[in-house]
C-alpha cells in the first residue's frame, strides 16, 4: 500500500512537470511565432516615395486573409482605370474632386474638401465586376480606397458629406468624432469605413477594444467578429503625430501575442492583425484616421478590454471642441480650384 502510494505520487509529479513542461514550449513557441511575424509584417507603414500610389496594404504584404487597402495622389485630368473583379471597393475623397464612370453609373463630386480637416469625405462604393475610370477635376486630388473579396449581388451608392452620419462618440478627454462613410447595414458584403477625429491631446479607440475572434452568444447574436483593420493617419502638420497600443492579453489565448507601441505619423498606415488598439493624439494637434474593415461579418462588433469596461460609464461631458468638421465647410471651397 505504501509502495502504492509512492509510485502515484511520482506520476503524479512527473504529469506535473510535464504540464509545466509543455506550457513552456507553447509559451515559447507564441513567443517565437510573434517575432517572427513581427520582423516579417510591422504593424506601421510609413509613406511611399511615390507621386501615384503614396500606401499599398494587401494580405501579401500583412500577413492577414481579407482587407487591402491604397491612398493614391493624382494631378487634374489623370485617369485611374480598374476593375474591380471579385472585390468590393470603397473610395474616400480625401482631398480635391473626381469624376467617375462606369458599367454600374456615374458619378461626380463638385464641392470635395480641400483636404481631411476642411470638410467631410465623398464615399463610393463599388461592387464586385464593376469597370470604372475615375478621373482627376481638381489640381490636386488625394483619395484612399479599401477592398475585400465579397460574395453577393449589390448596388452602387454614392454618399454625399450631407448624407453622412456624424455621431460625437465617448466622453471627457475620450471623445472624438465618428463620420460614418460605410457602417454596418450599408448593402454591402465585409466591408465597413468610418473616419475619425480626435481633437488634441484626446483618446480615441477607448476604451480599448478587439475584433479578432468570431463570437456567438447561446442565441446565435454576433458578438465579436474576426476583422483585418487599417488606421490612416493625417495631421495638419508634419511634426504632429498619434501613439497607438497594439496589445493583446493572454487570457484572450491570442493566435499572435503583440505588446507594441507606434508612433504614427501624416500618411502612415498602422495596421491591427488581432488584438486590443487604442490611441492618443499629440497634445496641441488634432488627429484624422481612417478607418476601414474586413472580416467575417460586416460589423462593429466588438470585445471591450474588461479592465476598461468601468470608463463607460464614467464619462461626465462631452468635449466642446467637436465636431471638428462639418458637411457645410464642403462648401467654403471653390469648386474644381482645389
Amino acid at each position: 500500500m505504501i509502495l502504492e502510494c509512492k509510485i502515484r505520487l511520482q506520476l503524479k509529479t512527473i504529469c506535473q512537470i510535464s504540464h509545466q513542461r509543455t506550457k513552456q514550449i507553447e509559451i515559447s513557441y507564441k513567443q517565437f511565432k510573434s517575432l517572427i511575424l513581427k520582423l516579417m509584417y510591422p504593424l506601421i507603414k510609413q509613406k511611399l516615395d511615390s507621386s501615384g500610389i503614396y500606401q499599398n496594404i494587401s494580405p501579401e504584404n500583412t500577413g492577414w486573409k481579407w482587407l487591402s487597402f491604397q491612398a493614391r495622389l493624382m494631378k487634374k485630368g489623370h485617369q485611374w482605370i480598374h476593375q474591380t473583379g471579385c472585390n468590393e471597393m470603397v473610395i474616400v475623397l480625401l482631398g480635391g474632386n473626381f469624376q467617375v464612370s462606369s458599367n454600374r453609373g456615374s458619378w461626380e463630386t463638385t464641392n470635395g474638401r480641400k483636404d481631411v480637416f476642411s470638410g467631410i469625405a465623398h464615399t463610393l462604393y463599388l461592387p464586385p465586376n464593376t469597370q470604372f475610370t475615375l478621373t482627376a477635376t481638381s489640381d490636386t486630388l488625394d483619395i484612399g480606397y479599401g477592398w475585400c473579396l465579397a460574395e453577393g449581388s449589390f448596388e452602387p451608392k454614392f454618399l454625399k458629406p450631407e448624407d453622412t452620419p456624424v455621431v460625437i462618440f465617448g466622453g471627457d478627454n475620450a471623445t472624438r468624432q465618428f463620420n460614418d462613410l460605410v457602417p454596418p447595414g450599408f448593402g454591402c458584403a465585409k466591408i465597413v469605413c468610418r473616419e475619425v477625429y480626435t481633437p488634441s491631446g484626446n483618446w480615441s479607440s477607448f476604451p480599448a477594444h478587439k475584433h479578432d475572434k468570431r463570437t456567438l452568444d447561446q442565441k446565435g447574436n454576433l458578438l465579436e467578429p474576426q476583422q483585418d483593420e487599417t488606421y490612416f493617419y493625417k495631421f495638419q502638420k508634419p511634426e504632429a503625430y498619434a501613439i497607438q497600443q497594439i496589445y493583446t492579453k493572454s487570457e484572450d489565448n491570442p493566435v499572435q501575442e503583440i505588446d507594441e507601441i507606434v508612433k504614427a505619423k501624416h500618411n502612415d498606415v498602422v495596421m491591427i492583425p488581432c488584438g486590443y488598439h487604442p490611441v492618443v493624439a499629440e497634445h496641441g494637434f488634432h488627429c484624422y484616421y481612417l478607418n476601414f474593415l474586413a472580416g467575417t461579418d460586416q460589423s462593429l462588433a466588438n470585445t471591450t478590454d474588461p479592465d476598461h469596461e468601468w470608463i463607460y460609464h464614467s464619462w461626465t461631458s462631452k468635449d466642446p471642441r467637436l465636431p471638428l468638421v462639418t458637411a457645410a465647410m464642403n462648401n467654403l471651397n471653390p469648386s474644381n480650384e482645389i
